[in-house]
Parts: C-alpha cells; structure tokens; sequence
C-alpha cells in the first residue's frame, strides 16, 4: 500500500525501478512474439521496433509525454507494417497509464482522442471489417486511461488525509508547547511572588536585629531582637510552607495535574499586612469585597503581596506607612497600594538589572481579564492600581440599586 499510496512522480529510485519494469515488460513481448502466431512474423525491422518501443518506459515517471510520443513513433509503423499486434499491447497500455495517473483529467481526454484517432485509422487500412476488433481495442485503452485518472485521485486523496493527519499533530505539538509555556509561566509567577516576598522580609527583619545588636551594645533591647528573630522564623515556617506546596504540586502525576491546591485569596491579606508591619511598615489595610470568586482573590492577592514587597524592599524609609484598599463596585474588584517611600527612585535596582515584580503584577491582571497601572503617586510615595472584572452575578443574586 506504501507503494500504491505513494506519488509516482516524487518516488525513490524512480528511473532504476523503471527501467528493471521496462525490461520485464519486454521480455513479456519476447515470448508473446514467440508464442503468438497471428500476423506476419517479426523480422529484424520488427524486432527492432518491438524493442525500441520498450526503452523510452525507462523514464515514463520523468517525461510521461515525450515517453508516449516515443513508444507510439515506434508502435505506429509497427502496426502499419501488420507485424502481431498483440505483442507491444502491455508496452502501449503502460504508457497509457502513466500518463493518466501524472497528469491531469484534460490532458487525458486529450491523450485519449489522439491515441483514439490513429489507432481507428491504422485498424481501417490493416482490418476493414474489424469493427469488433476496434471496440475491443478502444475499451482496453479508455479502461487503462480511467484506471490512472482513479489512481491519481486516490493518491491525492490519501495524501489529503495524510496531510490533514500531520496538521492535527502539529496543532497538538503547539498547543502542548504552549501549554508547557503557559505552566513555565505560572511557575515563574508564583516563584517569584513567593521568594520575593519572604526573602524581602526576613532581610529587613535581619537589618533590625543588625542594628539592635550594633547601635548600643550596652543597652541591648533583647525584646525588639527577639521580635525580629520571632519574625524571621515566621516568615521561614510561611515560605516553607508555600515552598511545600507549590513543589508537591510539580511532583503530581498526570491524574492530579488538575489539582493545584487552595489558592490564595482576599482572607490571607491580614496575615500579609502583619508581615509587613512586623518587617517596620504601618500598613493600613481596608477591605470591602464580597462575593470575590477565588482566581479573582488569588490576583488580587498575588498582586498585594508583590505592592507590599516592593514598598518594604524601596520604601527608603523607617516610618513607610503603606496604604492597602480593595472594593468591588461597577462589576470589578478595585485594588489600590500606595505608600509614601521613595517612590520611582526606589524601585531603581543597585546593579541595573530590571526585576520581574511589576511585570508579574501585570501578568496577574491579564489573566483574569483585569488591568493593572503602577506609577508614582499623587504627591510622593508609589502607587499601584488595578481593576480586575467581576463574572456577573445571577438574577436572584444581584445586588440592589
């Protein structure tokens, strides 16, 4: 069926196995003109046309034309001359048939008409009263020609559904690739949000017992070092705990991919606030949503806990007062952080090197649909604002005017 199926005009070795059926075809003409008594006998003429009308189906997938021309410059003088006819009959048919089953379905009719013609012409001078024998020899040659132009059609048809088949699985590819993407992305995401924000804190948790420890040996507040320690240890047990999950989530197999565990949402922004507040920031936290779906909750969180990580890493400030607000109204949860650091000139890293906090916040927008806008604020400090859409409630739950 490979074989069949395959074009012939594109297929390996074309000319070699050519020319190895080219040669069984004229050793199958050999013993017809040997066993065949009907007309005159082949003489050195006749076998000389006889053989040289088998050596063009050499290149008959190359030059299908040129081929037909060839064998019929050779058949035609040979019928003329009344040697047997039924000798070249499979050289003539094969070449009938590779011209049907390469070309296209006019070039056939026309090839028909002209092969059709002569051959009505040669069978009136040779046999006159051969009707039948004409009718015999048109059928063969209309069968042979319909036999290529189904074959054609075949191939192309396969070659359709091949085709179809090899597209679907590139869709698949795709899709699977840009889902790999998609998770890489995710991960990344959450990676950052949560190491970002830990290690912001236990930093400047560190710097505090730093310069408790350094400022005043002698009048050491072992309250405020233990805080901080406390608050170091906290936010360790936290990040381990969030590590846990995201990498038990990694490790699932393909039945409980799906399943990502809780995600955060809007009840986990008072434990935020308290790291924050424990890292020296007086963050003042003011919430009114209700009816929050969790992918909305879980941007929202995300997007919170990146604001408060860069007001405490660039706040440049010992008494940073971050301000952290979310209200649904008008189909969309509001998010709004603004603090009084140092604004723009803070978010500026030592090396150059630009962060990811900004562009994941963006990305967290994006992905249920809402916008984001970060930027200095009014008057000083900076702000981060973002509007994330609300699914519409049902009608028996809509709220009232």
């Amino acid at each position: 069926m490979a074989v069949v199926n395959r074009d012939p005009l594109t297929a390996p070795h074309r000319t070699r196995n050519d020319a190895f059926l080219a040669a069984g075809v004229a050793v199958l003409a050999a013993g017809l003109a040997l066993s065949v008594g009907d007309g005159r006998p082949l003489g050195p003429l006749g076998w000389t046309l006889l053989l040289g009308a088998h050596v063009p189906l050499v290149w008959r997938r190359g030059r299908p034309l040129l081929v037909l021309l060839a064998v019929a410059a050779c058949v035609a003088p040979y019928h003329g001359l009344d040697f047997q006819h039924a000798v070249p009959i499979p050289a003539t048919l094969l070449a009938l048939y590779t011209v049907a089953a390469t070309g296209t379905v006019r070039r056939t009719l026309l090839i028909a008409v002209a092969v059709l013609g002569p051959t009505l012409l040669i069978n009136s001078f040779t046999n006159p009263d051969g009707a039948l024998e004409f009718l015999r020899i048109s059928g063969w040659i209309i069968a042979v020609l319909f036999f290529g132009v189904d074959a054609r059609f075949y191939r192309q048809y396969v070659a359709s559904i091949v085709e179809r088949a090899e597209r679907a699985e590139r869709t698949r590819e795709e899709e699977a690739r840009r889902r790999v993407a998609e998770e890489r992305l995710r991960i990344a995401r959450d990676l950052h949000d949560l190491l970002a924000h830990s290690i912001t804190l236990i930093g400047v948790q560190t710097s505090v017992a730093a310069h408790v420890l350094t400022v005043d040996p002698e009048r050491l507040d072992r309250g405020a070092v233990a805080q901080a320690l406390d608050g170091i240890a906290e936010t360790c047990r936290t990040a381990r705990g969030e590590l846990r999950t995201t990498l038990e989530v990694l490790r699932a197999n393909e039945t409980s991919v799906g399943g990502r565990g809780p995600l955060p949402g809007l009840d986990g922004l008072a434990a935020l606030a308290d790291a924050a507040r424990t890292a020296g920031a007086e963050v003042e936290l003011d919430v009114h949503a209700d009816g929050v779906p969790p992918s909305v909750g879980a941007a929202a969180y995300r997007i919170v806990q990146e604001a408060l990580t860069n007001a405490v890493r660039h706040g440049g400030r010992d008494d940073l007062t971050v301000r952290v607000g979310l209200r649904t109204g008008e189909g969309a949860l509001r998010v709004r952080v603004t603090d009084d650091g140092a604004g723009c000139h803070g978010l500026r890293p030592a090396d150059g090197t630009p962060g990811f906090g900004l562009v994941g916040m963006r990305e967290r927008a994006r992905s249920v649909g809402g916008t984001l806008d970060a930027g200095p604020g009014p008057t000083v400090g900076f702000e981060v604002t973002a509007a994330l859409p609300l699914p519409p409630l049902p009608p028996h739950q809509e709220e009232p005017r």
